[in-house]
């Protein structure tokens, strides 16, 4: 039992890590440039996502700013509103192909970000990655202990991410002036990302939490990160993209 209990541990953090590299450099520095990720932090965060989800930055931040040029309406990659939270919550993973695996999409809406030399010859290799990955935990666990860690982690990678596309866009408060939710549990569980409501507000800020008794996990690694010259933040005040709703101001 112990076993078990620290093999679900072990892929709880790598879930969480790959989480972190997620909303950190896809989504907050390279899809909407609010903060700048130096090297060789930046090197380190495309190898821990080759590692542990086999996506490919480009495609990652190619689908993401598809769903803010349509959010909720059609051409959104993953609209609850338009699809349902259920089935967005379920099949996000086919609904996100179908626009990283279109290459006009992709070149459209991550232009710049093309392949460079270590995407050719390593990170748009995503089998390989993962299957280093997953030896990676067997060597350390044991084999099928390892395939256990490596099972937790992806079903939790993937359903908390689904997660701020379909729950995110549902349940939740919000605050300001828009369809996206915020959800605290599920900030807990995404860096940061549950503060959704927040996010699409305000899409360059590099912090989530606008409001007292919110918190942004995310935001506290990029404060570290900057305060060790690893990372430079675009904006430090809050720049609303729509107004504020009723009663609420931003921090």
């Amino acid at each position: 039992m112990a076993y078990l209990l620290l093999t679900l541990l072990v892929g709880f953090a790598v879930s969480q890590i790959a989480t972190l590299a997620t909303t950190v450099y896809l989504h907050r520095a390279l899809s909407h440039r609010a903060l700048t990720v130096r090297e060789p932090l930046a090197f380190a965060f495309r190898v821990v996502l080759w590692l542990t989800t086999g996506m490919r930055a480009r495609q990652w931040v190619a689908v993401h700013r598809k769903h803010h040029a349509f959010t909720d309406v059609e051409g959104d990659p993953h609209s609850p509103v338009l699809l349902g939270w259920v089935r967005v919550e379920l099949t996000n993973v086919a609904l996100y192909r179908a626009v990283a695996n279109d290459e006009e999409q992709v070149r459209r809406y991550a232009k710049d970000l093309p392949p460079d030399i270590w995407d050719r010859l390593f990170f748009d290799h995503a089998l390989f990655g993962l299957a280093i990955g997953i030896a990676m935990l067997c060597l350390v666990l044991g084999f099928w202990w390892g395939l256990l860690a490596a099972a937790f982690h992806t079903v939790l990678y993937l359903s908390t991410n689904a997660a701020v596309n379909a729950v995110g866009h549902h349940f939740g408060r919000r605050p300001y002036d828009n369809l996206a939710t915020n959800l605290q549990w599920l900030a807990w569980l995404t860096m940061g990302e549950g503060l959704h409501n927040n996010h699409h507000a305000a899409p360059t800020s590099a912090r989530l939490s606008l409001h007292r008794g919110e918190w942004d996990p995310g935001w506290w690694f990029i404060a570290a990160a900057r305060r060790c010259g690893l990372v430079k933040v675009r904006l430090d005040k809050v720049v609303l993209k729509r107004s504020v709703g009723a009663g609420t101001r931003a921090a």
